[in-house]
């Protein structure tokens, strides 16, 4: 099964569409004591996907924003740093870039016809697919509409459709 094939139920019905800091408990001297820590600075935001890591990546994570670019697309990037800059505001979602002329495999799973393609994955289901790059705003509205979407409805849907 292809990967697109994978995620192709999930698309159809969709038309309606703050960092954290983390803890871990570590053992000291016999006790439990908890360990807070933040993610370092100047930490790349965004994550390069290839064919070893991308179904691991998209399956792995509650969301996962992926940029399908070439480095020869001048809108690519004129779009990178905006895609950069939104990614460091939110932590808690996975912000991954997919060079369609290393990625061709992946690109052609997706039916990547242009670019740049932005494609929203929730809970292993295409909540978004489209080309163009965005402003800064529109990105952010897409997001936070990504984020309140009702999933139990989605998967809810999907599965009506496919039985």
């Amino acid at each position: 099964m292809s990967m697109m094939a994978a995620y192709s139920a999930s698309k159809a019905g969709l038309s309606s569409l703050g960092g954290t800091l983390g803890a871990d408990l570590v053992v000291d001297g016999g006790r439990l004591a908890s360990r807070t820590y933040k993610p370092l600075e100047n930490q790349m935001a965004t994550v390069e996907l290839n064919q070893s890591n991308f179904e691991s990546t998209v399956t792995g994570n509650d969301m996962v924003i992926v940029d399908f670019w070439a480095p020869w697309c001048g809108p690519c990037r004129s779009f990178a740093p905006t895609y950069e800059k939104i990614s460091e505001q939110y932590p808690d979602i996975v912000f991954a870039k997919v060079n369609t002329e290393v990625e061709q495999g992946i690109a052609a799973s997706f039916n990547i016809r242009s670019i740049p393609t932005l494609m929203i994955f929730r809970e292993k289901v295409i909540l978004y697919a489209e080309a163009g790059a965005l402003p800064a705003s529109a990105l952010t509205q897409l997001v936070e509409k990504a984020r309140k979407i009702d999933m139990t409805e989605v998967h809810r849907q999907a599965a009506a459709q496919n039985a």
